[in-house]
């Protein structure tokens, strides 16, 4: 079986997984949808020891709602975020669901920052809402 890969739009910089993708989460934080130009953003946590990357990264450093870091590791060609990591989770590596070359891949099961959603996203009966 092919591990799961991410990928910047221009394949420079990639993210190679060597382990199957666990649950994925929808964020409706402002940050999130500065980053990714929309309504939310859709990710995964992944074990940090288990990926490798392929490339060279431009990073991005900024605070989290809760006083912490994030750092976003994005391509110097054409600009598309492959993966972030938080201080406050260091053994994890996020990865936005768009990145991965594979469509196969788990519906989102929670979703977070509630009072962020725009009012016309409508989540599906199978998605948990969390108001953090």
């Amino acid at each position: 079986m092919e591990k799961p890969t991410a990928s910047c739009s221009c394949g420079q910089l990639a993210l190679v997984y060597d382990g199957v993708i666990g649950r994925t989460s929808i964020c409706h934080c402002h940050a999130c949808q500065k980053r990714t130009g929309s309504a939310f953003g859709v990710q995964t946590r992944l074990v940090k020891a288990n990926t490798t990357i392929r490339g060279k990264a431009t990073r991005f450093d900024r605070p989290t709602d809760e006083g912490d870091h994030v750092h976003f590791f994005f391509c110097p060609v054409c600009g598309a975020t492959v993966y972030w990591e938080i201080d406050d989770l260091p053994d994890s590596v996020i990865v936005p669901l768009g990145a991965f070359d594979t469509r196969d891949l788990p519906a989102p099961s929670f979703s977070v920052y509630e009072d962020h959603r725009q009012p016309w996203v409508v989540l599906p009966d199978s998605v948990t809402e969390h108001m953090a």
